[in-house]
C-alpha cells in the first residue's frame, strides 16, 4: 500500500470549515470515481479492495493507538 501524505485539493467538504481553523481533516476516503452527483456519476470496480484495504489500514491504527 502506498505511503499516506498530505495535499490541499479542490471539492466541497464539511471538512473545509474545520480546516480553516487549523483542525487536520481526513478526507478522500471514498470510492475512486468520477462524474460526482451527475447521471454519469461512476466508480472503479477495480479500486475498490485497495480503498477498502486503505480504510481498513486506518481503523486498524486509530485502535491500537
Amino acid at each position: 500500500m502506498p505511503e499516506l501524505g498530505s495535499a490541499s485539493v479542490g471539492g466541497a467538504s464539511d471538512g473545509n470549515f474545520a480546516g480553516a481553523v487549523g483542525a487536520q481533516v481526513l478526507d478522500g476516503l471514498g470510492a475512486v470515481g468520477g462524474g460526482a452527483h451527475a447521471p454519469s456519476e461512476w466508480i472503479s470496480v477495480a479500486a475498490l479492495e485497495e480503498r477498502s484495504n486503505l480504510l481498513n489500514a486506518l481503523v486498524l491504527d486509530l485502535i491500537n493507538e
